[in-house]
């Protein structure tokens, strides 16, 4: 199931469609009166099908995009005093809930990844189908572009990023062509990167992927500093969520994924609610391509007091059933 947000701001289209819907609001199991937290709101897709799924609910919307907020606020409008929506990057949203005097809430919802508004708006620069400024932050009025982190760092640097984050086993050549498309005054828009990237690496798709993907995206989880901010939040949830509560991670690339995994590894803080990530359906796949990557984990948060330490065997993860 989708769910798909339009709603215009400053003339220009939020088109998002809501990755795994039913699935998310499943694992949360929402109810009555309880607090949930839905710390990227995006279109509110989730949310608005959480604060429907259960009467009385209440929801504490983030989101570090301020469009996305704006939008999320207009979209959540008629659920009244139920709904709240804040910006907030993943590593202060702990903070915010600590100085609202929230010590716990019921469950934690996390969309990660970019929306589709972001790849497809190209001021944005988050996508080399069109051609834009080398910007690719999610918070656009704040920190440092893709041009200026590119401008910054060493080609060593760059290389040991693009390798990092982007798994490009190339990279010491794409960040050499990076650089010296950059010293000759021809590196400013998205495509520009992508025919550097061309340069070093060759047009050829390798499994029908574009062969500056990887860049991007190292480029893009630099900039907006993902991987650290989703370990905060990471790190924070045991803290957040009240035992017997839910968090619910949605990943859609291996570094992220990996992070979620090992951190629902701790059979002391969660009890997971299936062995293996849950992806979405042929029929979702075919009707939104880029849901394709997805993969959603759920954990309960455990109970300290009706633990049973004694019984703490090695989980099926580490023997290489898990995924």
């Amino acid at each position: 199931m989708t769910m798909a947000a339009r709603i215009f701001t400053d003339e220009k289209p939020f088109d998002h469609v809501t990755v795994m819907l039913a699935e998310a609001i499943d694992a949360l199991a929402p109810r009555r009166n309880g607090l949930y937290v839905d710390a990227t709101v995006g279109g509110a897709g989730h949310a608005t099908a959480l604060l429907e799924r259960a009467p009385e609910a209440r929801l504490l919307a983030f989101d570090r995009d301020p469009t996305a907020v704006d939008v999320a606020r207009r979209r959540l409008e008629p659920f009244g005093d139920r709904a709240r929506v804040e910006r907030c990057s993943f590593s202060e949203i702990p903070e915010w809930l600590s100085a609202s005097g929230i010590d716990g809430v019921d469950g934690l919802l996390a969309d990660l990844g970019v929306s589709s508004p972001q790849f497809d708006d190209a001021e944005r620069g988050m996508s080399f189908r069109f051609e834009g400024p080398l910007d690719m932050r999610m918070d656009p009025t704040t920190g440092e572009t893709a041009l200026e982190l590119i401008e910054r760092l060493s080609q060593d640097e760059l290389a040991d990023a693009i390798y990092q984050f982007g798994e490009e086993h190339r990279s010491r050549r794409v960040a050499r062509c990076i650089k010296q498309s950059f010293e000759a005054g021809e590196l400013s828009t998205t495509l520009d990167l992508r025919r550097a990237v061309v340069r070093a690496v060759g047009p050829r798709r390798v499994g029908g992927v574009d062969p500056a993907t990887r860049t991007f995206q190292a480029l893009r989880i630099l900039v907006n500093g993902e991987l650290d901010e989703l370990a905060a939040l990471l790190d924070a949830a045991p803290n957040l969520v009240k035992p017997g509560g839910t968090a619910v991670f949605i990943s859609f690339h291996s570094l992220e994924d990996r992070l979620v995994k090992r951190a629902f590894r701790e059979r002391s803080l969660w009890e997971r609610l299936s062995k293996k990530p849950v992806i979405p359906g042929d029929a979702e796949q075919a009707e939104n391509p880029r849901s394709r990557s997805a993969k959603l984990r759920a954990a309960q948060r455990v109970d300290l007091d009706g633990f049973d330490t004694t019984n703490d065997e090695p989980s099926s993860e580490r023997s290489g059933e898990d995924e």
